[in-house]
């Protein structure tokens, strides 16, 4: 019986943003290591090439490129760079965000314009630049990072929940606008995984006590539980799936867990 290419993305041309560290990273090796051609962008040179040479253990070495999504002449640089070195971008996963946690009343505009412009405003224009080339190409997918605060906002965290509101809108509408070209645009909402950016938080042993009962499956996510969804959503597999927000979070949003004994 010959190989089934169900859920291949072999030889795909594969673009993550924000691919340093976290679930970027985590995504871009899932891709690398199925024999997809990657690139991964960030704002430190440094640490961007570093990853790109830690996670080519594929038959492709993976690409790294200096880009922060909230620059515009950044993003068309990447853009331009990937398409004239590959011809064509199959995958763009939108993974670059930020975050900062405080009461809603104390951000600054400055706070919250820089969290806006790189979670939502820099998803939107490099999703349109490769977007325009997907139309053209009639074909292409894109998978956007939401978040589980488009369930429920979780305290201390508004501008973001507010930027992945944001993301769940735009990928349904560009999914609906851009179906008929053959393009797919859909989401992946993480639960409570330990990243980078949260592990410290993450450690104390309040907020995972906390974590583990909420989550029905009784744990934090791990990194690596996010590349079967992403995987899947790119894959031929999911050739007739768009428009939608996949949960990957263990069960949270499933219901509310409250302290009775049953």
């Amino acid at each position: 019986m010959e190989h089934d290419q169900l859920f291949s993305v072999t030889d795909q041309i594969v673009l993550v943003s924000g691919g340093s560290r976290g679930i970027g990273r985590a995504l871009a090796e899932g891709f690398a290591v199925r024999g997809a051609h990657v690139v991964i962008c960030g704002r430190e040179q440094s640490s961007i090439e570093q990853t790109a040479r830690e996670i080519s253990k594929g038959q492709h070495p993976v690409q790294a490129v200096v880009c922060d999504v909230a620059k515009p002449d950044d993003v068309a640089a990447l853009v331009d760079r990937t398409l004239k070195a590959f011809g064509r971008i199959d995958t763009l996963v939108n993974v670059a965000g930020v975050n900062k946690r405080m009461r809603v009343e104390n951000y600054t505009l400055e706070e919250f314009d820089w969290i806006l412009d790189i979670n939502l405003r820099g998803a939107f224009h490099l999703s349109q630049l490769v977007g325009r080339q997907m139309i053209e190409r009639r074909a292409g997918n894109i998978i956007n990072i939401d978040s589980l605060n488009t369930y429920a906002p979780l305290k201390g965290v508004t501008p973001y929940a507010i930027s992945k509101a944001g993301i769940s809108m735009m990928t349904r509408g560009m999914a609906t606008e851009w179906g008929p070209h053959g393009v797919r645009v859909n989401a992946i909402a993480p639960g409570f995984f330990p990243t980078d950016l949260s592990r410290k938080l993450w450690a104390q042993d309040k907020m995972r006590s906390w974590g583990e009962g909420t989550t029905p499956l009784a744990r934090l996510g791990e990194l690596p539980d996010l590349v079967g969804a992403a995987v899947f959503l790119a894959s031929p597999a999911a050739r007739f799936v768009t428009g939608q927000v996949l949960r990957v979070d263990g069960g949270v949003s499933a219901g509310i867990a409250w302290p009775i004994d049953l």
